[in-house]
């Protein structure tokens, strides 16, 4: 304990940690502040993106790479056993909503076999294993039956991308409760950020149409609410997360993560806009999307309580911050 009566963790120096979906948004960021904290990280890289943080960054050629796909088992084991990983972030995922319910068996084979084959790695050199964190989703409750939802209700999701995250999480739990693994798992809302790539999602997307000086593109109603969470908050949650591990307490459970600050697709386009000095934006409403659950958001109670985590950044400063990360991935300037 520290004088002022704060919770101390490990020295991360002093850790080889093993993340899968290194080159992701939520893996790029997770890898720097790894690297700044000093610890030595593998990463499980499939497709190596040029355009991917981790590349650009630089950061790929100061970690130990391991190439090859999450759902062979001899991959992910070889990952472990050659570099004695003692931590293990679980990142890699097919994520997208729209691109699951085009191809649910790749969204399976990714999600559900590349989860319980992680696992079972990981229990088969659990003398070297102390602890995992798996990232699932808030799509794992699928449609609630109140909000905002807590760790307590059930996980039901009901189409591919929902079922493939509820499936993960069961799978997470299942190997704590039979084999004892030092498990976590964390359900965060959608996480925005530099470094997404996918212009499908409505942040990067937006930032995009309005630098080039389009209309923004919104595939539902626009009356979609969500939590969104900044990609930092989202690190700083799993990093918490594992070090929680060593508790008993902690093991085995799953902790949602958001900032708390739902908001309609529409409303967060319009609030882009303003940030980027554009008022009065006028966006293309498709009204196209299906199989999507029409209200999500989190509460973090269990994380504050268990954890003494909160989100630190709020949607305007994390906004602002990624419009700037993706002004100079295109060049522009204010």
């Amino acid at each position: 304990m520290k004088p002022n009566g704060k919770r101390v963790g490990p020295s991360w120096s002093s850790r080889r940690v093993l993340v899968t979906g290194a080159t992701g948004i939520v893996g790029s960021w997770l890898v720097k502040e790894l690297l700044a904290r000093g610890s030595f990280v593998i990463g499980l890289i499939r497709d190596a993106d040029p355009n991917s943080e981790l590349l650009r960054s630089g950061d790929i050629r100061r970690i130990s790479v391991i190439h090859g796909a999450v759902e062979d088992p001899e991959t992910l084991e070889r990952a472990i056993l050659k570099h004695d990983a003692d931590t293990v972030f679980h990142l890699a995922a097919q994520t997208i909503v729209t691109t699951a319910a085009r191809s649910p068996l790749q969204t399976f084979e990714a999600n559900i076999r590349g989860t319980y084959h992680l696992l079972e790695a990981c229990r088969r050199q659990s003398g070297f294993v102390r602890r995992i964190v798996i990232a699932s989703s808030d799509k794992a409750y699928g449609t609630p039956p109140r909000l905002p939802y807590r760790e307590d209700m059930p996980l039901n999701g009901l189409f591919p991308y929902e079922v493939s995250k509820s499936c993960a999480d069961l799978l997470a739990r299942c190997y704590h409760r039979t084999y004892g693994l030092p498990v976590g798992i964390a359900r965060c809302g959608n996480v925005y950020g530099g470094a997404d790539l996918n212009w499908s999602r409505i942040v990067p997307g937006t930032i995009r149409s309005l630098l080039g000086g389009e209309r923004p593109v919104i595939r539902s109603n626009g009356k979609y609410v969500r939590d969104y969470t900044y990609v930092k908050d989202v690190v700083r949650a799993y990093l918490r997360l594992a070090d929680g591990l060593a508790e008993a307490k902690i093991r085995g459970e799953a902790f949602n993560f958001s900032s708390e600050e739902p908001v309609t697709v529409l409303t967060l386009v319009r609030r882009i806009g303003r940030l980027m000095g554009a008022d009065n934006i006028h966006p293309k409403i498709l009204d196209t999307a299906s199989g999507e659950i029409l209200s999500q958001h989190l509460s973090t109670a269990k994380a504050r309580r268990l954890l003494g985590w909160r989100a630190k950044i709020g949607l305007k400063e994390g906004l602002r911050e990624t419009i700037e990360w993706y002004r100079g991935f295109f060049g522009q300037t204010v």
